[in-house]
């Protein structure tokens, strides 16, 4: 089974952290269940050194410096293994679906980083991809549009190369179907039979209400039903695909461990999608990667573009990556070196070492949305 594994000692010499104010949308956004989405989630990056030199750089929320700084900047030099085992343990009893999880994953990240960087490599080519871009579909659709403005993004979407669109479902908290199938019907009018039309419920309805949905949904030839009932009601996964739902089903976005998609798989889900913002391990995207390959599922990874691509260099052609254009363009607006958007694919730098992506400080501060910035060294905490 695939793991990274580095014998690689790294002991961290210095933080800095940026807090900043949350990215404005140009719009609200709303799903079926999330509420009205005003801004980014972003409020936070760090920049990490190590005793090399290396600086890895990747947003994160204050929790991180809370929860991960005082056990590793304390002056002491692990490998790569050793540190990443060690805090994946140590934060066991909060579970590995807790926020303490992820930020183990976003340290596991910020090393992969500086190995990479050591060795002169951008990350993907690092993690061992022999290309340099990620095949990708394209999401979006709030609930607040009208059925126009809907329309006209994802026919936009398909005018910029993509072959595959995503909108949300759950009008009037699940209740106005009638108004989500209308909506399904014009944009397959639109975009025509050859492309991609998924919906995303974001965990809106429970089963029954979810398999009379799908049921209403059969004539427009849905490439997938995302997220129909909770994210963790396995049975009720299993109890649809025994009642007979006939379009793919996908989860994946609300897990953050590899065991999950194998009970995901089990139960019967046609197409795993994990998010590269909130995984424990990072070599869990791969291990869920080869695992969808071996049980003949559908794999694609989300979270925001800059990271994804990396990740979506070591796919292939049919692993996609998502952009979910409403939230990520306007975060995107914010960072250096972008990977390049061009006919739904995204090409990665080659020649810049690590994750070059990193947020813009200059421009944060420029738009008045830079609030503070902390230095830490190694202490006794």
């Amino acid at each position: 089974m695939f793991t990274f594994s580095f014998e690689d000692k790294i002991k961290f010499t210095k933080a800095v952290y940026y807090h900043f104010h949350k990215i404005p949308l140009p719009k609200p956004f709303k799903d079926g269940t999330g509420g009205m989405g005003k801004f980014a989630p972003e409020q936070g990056c760090i920049e990490l050194y190590d005793q090399e030199g290396a600086c890895a750089h990747l947003a994160v929320g204050p929790g991180f410096i809370a929860d991960i700084l005082p056990m590793v900047l304390n002056g002491e030099e692990h490998s790569y293994n050793e540190w990443r085992n060690s805090l994946y343990w140590k934060i066991r009893n909060a579970g590995f679906q807790s926020e303490k999880a992820v930020e183990v994953g976003q340290l596991d990240l910020m090393m992969l980083d500086m190995l990479a960087q050591r060795e002169g490599k951008p990350l993907h080519r690092f993690m061992g991809a022999n290309k340099d871009w990620a095949q990708a579909y394209k999401g979006g659709g709030s609930l607040l549009l009208e059925d126009h403005e809907l329309v006209e993004d994802m026919v936009r979407y398909v005018e910029e190369g993509y072959t595959t669109v995503k909108f949300k479902v759950g009008s009037q908290d699940g209740m106005d179907m009638e108004r989500d199938l209308r909506r399904i019907e014009m944009v397959r009018k639109a975009v025509g039979d050859r492309i991609g039309v998924a919906v995303d419920c974001n965990q809106r309805w429970d089963v029954d209400s979810a398999f009379r949905f799908a049921k209403l949904c059969e004539p427009y030839n849905l490439a997938w039903l995302e997220e129909p009932i909770h994210s963790h009601d396995m049975n009720g996964i299993r109890r649809l695909k025994d009642m007979g739902v006939a379009i793919p089903i996908a989860f994946g976005e609300s897990m953050r461990i590899y065991y999950e998609y194998e009970t995901y798989i089990e139960k019967g889900v046609d197409h795993v999608q994990p998010s590269l913002g909130r995984m424990t391990r990072m070599d869990d995207i791969i291990r869920i990667r080869d695992l969808a390959r071996e049980k003949g599922v559908k794999f694609t990874s989300g979270g925001r573009i800059y990271l994804n691509a990396i990740f979506g260099c070591l796919y292939s052609e049919d692993e996609w990556i998502e952009y979910h254009e409403p939230i990520s363009r306007p975060v995107g607006a914010y960072t250096l070196f972008q990977p390049e958007e061009k006919n739904g694919r995204f090409y990665c730098q080659p020649e810049l070492p690590g994750n070059p992506q990193r947020m813009d400080i200059d421009k944060l501060e420029k738009d008045g949305l830079m609030e503070s910035r902390e230095i830490y060294y190694p202490k006794n905490w």
